[in-house]
């Protein structure tokens, strides 16, 4: 059983930066896909950012050159370090990941991810 915690959430001005980071635990699988999701009243979940399991990343096209997504396999430990945010990156953030390698088509498909952490909220204000 793979457990996501996410932290570092939090409220910032436009154009301020932020730090998420998602803790796994009983992390054992070298292997494992990870990705970033953001959600808001009414919508679909989003993915934002994703990285398989060799590495490879995949952005979605609103947040290129802005926010970048890494991971520390020996400290079971994901990022995503978010700059110049805008208030329509207002959210509740998701880590997630799966134990395989999607294609990177489907790198930040909700549906591909099996384990979620329980959300960060970020705000930014105007």
């Amino acid at each position: 059983q793979v457990q996501l915690v996410e932290s570092g959430g939090g409220s910032v001005p436009a154009g301020g930066s932020l730090t998420l980071t998602c803790a796994a635990s009983l992390w054992k699988h070298p292997y494992y896909s990870m990705g970033w999701f953001r959600q808001t009243a009414g919508k679909e979940r989003e993915g934002v950012a994703g990285i398989l399991s060799d590495g490879t990343t995949k952005y979605t096209d609103s947040v290129k050159g802005r926010f970048t997504i890494s991971k520390d396999n020996a400290k079971n430990m994901l990022y995503l370090q978010m700059n110049s945010l805008k208030p329509e990156d207002t959210a509740m953030y998701y880590c997630a990941a799966v134990s395989t390698r999607p294609g990177l088509a489907y790198a930040l498909v909700a549906g591909v991810y099996r384990y979620w952490g329980q959300g960060t909220q970020v705000t930014v204000s105007s």
